[in-house]
């Protein structure tokens, strides 16, 4: 047998990891760093404060920034929920369907939105509700999250079904449970997992988007991406720093939860 290679042995592989590591978190900690700076200017530091945080709330802008946030969030919970019904649903069809003439073309039509860039999904989805006369708004920003979340929501799911052997349904169904009950007692505890993670992911990925939002969102509409868009536009502000600081919470949170659910579903 092939001995296996460590990579951390090659020349340059520390090195470049610290490089690679710098330039994805560095940005990330001067953010968060000078969201507690007591200073207006974003170059000079004069101490510690939380009073960015506060004016956040409390601020002249608070009132956009508690609408957009309503949006982002309502927007994300639904449209994970959906997403995550859709793709389970799909995987279930996928995986556990048997072979069936269009089972690849479902899969290539599912997956394909994770390949194409997201700004030729934005133009083709803002294309898509000018033509159907679909006006603009809340709405539209929640079907557009809902049709691009699936593929994330659907990867850790069918990733899930396909480590569970199907012998488990079978001998549920030698038994005499029906189909239902052995997907509904058997199949779908099983799942679950993957079925968290599977909506952690849909959600921050609703959460955090701005192309496609900005793209099919109306008039007076806003989600936290696109409200600090348009105030960094004016200049970048301390009060962005805070709210971007706690969006990145939220991301942390919700990677960590779902790492928590991965792990604790291998050690059982």
């Amino acid at each position: 047998m092939a001995s296996k290679t460590d990579v951390r042995t090659y020349p340059g592989f520390r090195a470049l990891t610290i490089l690679c590591l710098v330039i994805l978190y560095a940005p990330l900690i001067v953010v968060t760093v000078y969201s507690f700076n007591a200073s207006k200017s974003i170059t000079v530091w004069e101490g510690v404060s939380l009073k960015w945080y506060a004016e956040v709330f409390t601020g002249a802008e608070s009132a956009k920034f508690k609408q957009a946030a309503w949006n982002s969030f309502t927007i994300a919970i639904i449209a994970a929920t959906m997403a995550t019904a859709i793709a389970t649903s799909a995987a279930t069809a996928i995986v556990r369907g048997g072979r069936y003439k269009l089972r690849m073309l479902s899969f290539g039509l599912i997956s394909l939105p994770l390949m194409v860039p997201e700004i030729v999904t934005a133009v083709a989805t803002l294309i898509f509700f000018n033509a159907i006369g679909f006006t603009r708004g809340y709405l539209t920003i929640l079907v557009a999250h809902i049709a691009f979340c699936i593929p994330f929501a659907y990867m850790p799911i069918t990733a899930r079904m396909q480590g569970i052997e199907d012998t488990f349904e079978q001998a549920a169904m030698d038994l005499y449970a029906t189909r239902t009950q052995a997907f509904r007692r058997v199949l779908l505890p099983l799942m679950m997992p993957g079925i968290i993670s599977g909506y952690l992911l849909a959600f921050i990925i609703s959460l955090d988007d701005f192309i496609i939002t900005n793209f099919v969102k109306g008039a007076g509409v806003e989600t936290l991406p696109t409200a600090i868009f348009g105030s960094v536009k004016q200049g970048i502000k301390p009060n962005i720093m805070a709210i971007s600081t706690m969006l990145l919470a939220v991301s942390v949170i919700m990677v960590t939860i779902s790492y928590l659910v991965a792990k604790s579903d291998k050690n059982k």
